[in-house]
């Protein structure tokens, strides 16, 4: 049922209701008023003929028959449109219109009461009078018809405005209603024209001045919006499903098919135990190649997927301690420093350390000088307002042609073992964070620096997230200046 007709049939059956309600309580003082009037009549008629009445007594008591009649008729007279009766210890006197004898009349009282007998109703005064001799009591009767010819006609007039209200004020109300609603009307159809899964055509909602309607554009408007950013988030973890399976099903064939050859040639008999050692570490080999890409890729999705929730306020120089001391333990013969002052960061503080342990490990495994030892020095604090992250090795160093090349995801160089996303992983986080990793030369023109420049805690930026995060689906030969926020 629309909401017109709803309105038009509440207001149908309550302004009826609603008439009849004020018609009683106008009847009520319809009948009040004529009381009031009637009773007001009868006292000045009773005080009027007071004073015959007590001639009129005084006239039976002595005994004065023609005395008495003349009184008698003055009295009735005098009463005009009244009925009286006097009653009294030599008789009772009565005139006019008024109950009849069989009537029981109550005890006198101090105002008029209505008196009903024979089909009929009556108002009645009582007025004690005497004097000096004698004493009685003077009725004065008047037809009550407050409640007959004003009232009824009160009645009937009130039940004829109620039948005309019911359906004029349903017409009324279904018009008013059917107005009121047109533009709920327009946003409804325009609201059902929509669908998301086939078109990119959003709701367009003109404001009405009406408030009802304009917050449910408001409301359909954000729903949609939510709906949009959810099957974005949703059509990219697809994306990154699909980015997964297809980078580990390229990558790992020639290692699992070179894995397959090393495991033929074990199966060889005669194989010299020379030649099965160099296979087993070649298998080896192998083995954390796989391992240290697939567990690559599973960071570079989880990059991707991040939402602004996980982030909160932290100190990367605690990370940066559990970092070092974590590679401490994977390379005990590694030289590795540590400086570090507070830098409290809004981000994600998995992603941080996702970001030092492949700079350091980075930094273990091409930072080496030629007798092979490994000097590696770390330092984190703040500078400029901005948290900075410096990793500086003794190595060979990266020539500046390719410094920018190396973030590149699966680029690695011609003696390289690894993943070839230790670095792409590093340019993500701090892409991911609103910052920017940099390869220079590290101090004194030995080896290589990897500057990572994070913008501090500003509650300003808290739940901003980059506008591209695509490191696992983008194509290998973007670099990190394509995550680059436009400006």
């Amino acid at each position: 049922m629309k909401l017109a007709t709803r309105i038009a049939i509440a207001v149908g059956v309550t302004v009826p209701l609603l008439v009849l309600a004020c018609g009683w309580l106008l009847l009520t003082l319809v009948a009040r008023d004529l009381h009031s009037a009637e009773d007001s009549h009868l006292k000045t008629r009773a005080t009027a003929v007071a004073e015959d009445a007590r001639t009129l007594l005084r006239a039976a008591a002595n005994g004065q028959p023609t005395a008495e009649e003349n009184r008698q008729r003055r009295l009735f007279n005098a009463a005009l449109d009244v009925g009286v009766r006097l009653t009294g210890p030599d008789g009772t006197f009565s005139g006019g219109p008024q109950p009849g004898p069989s009537v029981a009349l109550p005890a006198p009282g101090r105002g008029p009461v209505t008196v009903r007998g024979g089909g009929r109703s009556w108002r009645a005064y009582a007025l004690p009078v005497g004097g000096a001799q004698v004493s009685g009591t003077l009725w004065v009767f008047s037809p009550d018809t407050a409640s007959r010819t004003e009232v009824a006609l009160v009645r009937r007039r009130v039940v004829t405005t109620a039948l005309l209200a019911a359906p004029l004020s349903a017409l009324l109300a279904w018009a008013i209603a059917s107005a009121a609603t047109r533009p709920l009307g327009r946003l409804r159809k325009a609201a059902a024209g929509l669908d998301p899964r086939t078109t990119s055509v959003r709701l367009e909602h003109r404001p009405t001045g009406i408030v009802e309607v304009d917050d449910l554009a408001a409301t359909l408007r954000t729903v949609l919006a939510r709906y949009d950013e959810q099957a974005a988030r949703t059509a990219q973890a697809l994306d990154t499903a699909r980015s997964f399976s297809a980078a580990a099903s390229h990558e790992l064939r020639n290692p699992l098919m070179s894995m397959g050859t090393n495991l033929d040639v074990l199966a060889h008999p005669n194989l010299p135990d020379a030649e099965r050692a160099e296979v087993v570490e070649d298998l080896g080999r192998e083995h954390g190649r796989m391992l240290g890409m697939l567990v690559a890729l599973r960071e570079l999705g989880r990059g991707d997927l991040v939402e602004a929730d996980a982030f909160r306020v932290f100190d990367v120089a605690e990370v940066a301690d559990a970092a070092v001391a974590e590679a401490r333990r994977r390379a005990p013969d590694a030289v590795l420093t540590l400086s570090a002052g507070p830098a409290p960061l809004h981000g994600w503080e998995p992603g941080i350390r996702i970001l030092l342990d492949n700079l350091l490990r980075n930094a273990l495994a091409h930072g080496r000088d030629p007798r092979g030892r490994a000097e590696i020095a770390v330092a984190v604090g703040l500078a400029d307002g901005q948290v900075l992250i410096t990793v500086d090795d003794r190595g060979p160093g990266i020539a500046p042609a390719d410094r920018e090349k190396v973030f590149r995801r699966f680029h690695r160089g011609p003696v390289s073992t690894g993943s070839g996303l230790g670095l792409t992983l590093v340019a993500q986080q701090a892409a991911l964070h609103g910052g920017r990793a940099e390869l220079g030369a590290g101090p004194d023109g030995i080896g290589t620096r990897c500057t990572v420049r994070l913008p501090g805690s500003d509650p300003g930026r808290e739940g901003e997230l980059p506008l591209r995060r695509d490191w696992l689906t983008v194509t290998a030969e973007r670099s990190q200046s394509s995550h680059k926020e436009p400006s």
